[in-house]
């Protein structure tokens, strides 16, 4: 079984809807994991918006990169550039791969505008964790 693990700068939200997607689409062909250099807590809004897709993420928890250190990676997905710019080494033969998706949780504006945001964002995320595992996985 494969490890993916996938990066963002706070684990909060674009980190915490790719792990939901890979590990929907992956099914057991691969553990799952999402982290953040830094952590900003679970974004309620990301939990709202995936649940009204079918995919349940209130579980979730969100982790310190380092917390992974021990586990050899097959993938590492960075979801925004801060986190691949940050991305701390790993001791393994991890592929790497990198898509900067827009932040839903920077948005402002009306309650509409917000949601219009993470619905996009959402969409995008599912449409490459989609692609990522039928083409690696």
């Amino acid at each position: 079984m494969k490890r993916v693990l996938v990066l963002c700068t706070g684990n909060s939200c674009r980190s915490q809807m790719a792990h939901g997607y890979l590990k929907l689409f992956a099914g057991d062909k691969a553990e799952v994991y999402s982290a953040g250099v830094e952590t900003h807590g679970l974004n309620p809004k990301a939990v709202h918006f995936m649940k009204e897709d079918g995919v349940d993420i209130s579980s979730h928890t969100s982790n310190h990169v380092d917390e992974y250190a021990n586990i050899s990676f097959d993938f590492v997905i960075t979801v925004c550039d801060n986190a691949n710019e940050r991305c701390p080494v790993f001791p393994s033969t991890a592929k790497k791969f990198h898509y900067n998706f827009p932040d839903p949780s920077k948005v402002s504006g009306t309650e509409e505008e917000i949601a219009g945001a993470f619905r996009k964002t959402r969409g995008m995320i599912k449409e490459y964790c989609q692609k990522f595992v039928a083409e690696n996985l």
